[in-house]
């Protein structure tokens, strides 16, 4: 699995960005995908070519009919779709981290969260695209369920030629379990949207004007001084 501890770090560093919705998403993310298609989806897929096999000894024959069943390999497709939806998080944590830094950019954590909650908005809205896109290409390169016969008849095959693709039911399981958990990652995206929209950005410290420029409010004397207009930051994006 080191190939893929880059990328979990990477993950991981959303988590001080994300509200809780977003939270629980990465836990959706980091176990249910990446976990699982390091330990399982390897095993499941490693020999998705080598045992594929046609009735004909015709030279090239197989490598076509292979091409024709399985346009893009199933575990290549899935390792693809994470990196994908991964990329959206990553960029956003580059570029916090890259605001954090400059000279003058720091200011308190409310404003901070102001001026990166558009960037992180996009990000999940990246994300959401990335994710229903990719159910979609899934459904419509390989459907439902790995079929355990494949009817070639492509040049240079001869003929019809069956080809038998090994262990199908247990790569339909798979297929299966990785559909769903898309759509649950689908549906906390579109809940994480939903909150950050519906909360809007946290208010800038300092918005109103300073309660000595203000007149006094009805009912108070004339030398009192008004509580400022201006409620606490709010919203769960932190830097």
């Amino acid at each position: 699995m080191g190939e893929w501890g880059f990328l979990s770090s990477l993950l991981d560093a959303v988590q001080e960005h994300s509200p809780m919705v977003g939270r629980f998403w990465l836990v959706v993310m980091l176990l249910f995908r990446i976990l699982v298609l390091a330990t399982v989806g390897s095993d499941v897929f490693e020999d998705e070519q080598e045992e594929f096999v046609c009735n004909t000894q015709q030279p090239g024959c197989k490598p076509v009919c292979y091409d024709a069943a399985f346009p893009i390999s199933h575990y290549r497709f899935l390792v693809f779709h994470v990196v994908v939806l991964s990329a959206p998080a990553a960029l956003f944590v580059i570029f916090a981290v890259h605001q954090a830094a400059k000279p003058g950019r720091g200011g308190a954590p409310g404003q901070r969260a102001r001026r990166l909650q558009p960037f992180y908005v996009g990000s999940v809205v990246a994300r959401i695209a990335a994710e229903l896109g990719f159910l979609l290409g899934q459904a419509l390169l390989y459907g439902f369920r790995v079929q355990p016969l494949f009817v070639c008849h492509r040049r240079p095959c001869p003929h019809h030629v069956d080809c038998f693709v090994s262990r199908p039911t247990e790569k339909t399981v798979f297929i299966h379990f990785y559909f769903v958990v898309g759509l649950v990652s689908a549906l906390l995206s579109l809940a994480e949207l939903a909150h950050l929209l519906r909360k809007g950005p946290p208010v800038r410290a300092g918005c109103c004007p300073r309660p000595q420029e203000r007149g006094p409010a009805p009912g108070q004397p004339a030398g009192a001084v008004a509580e400022p207009c201006c409620p606490p930051p709010r919203g769960d994006l932190t830097v």
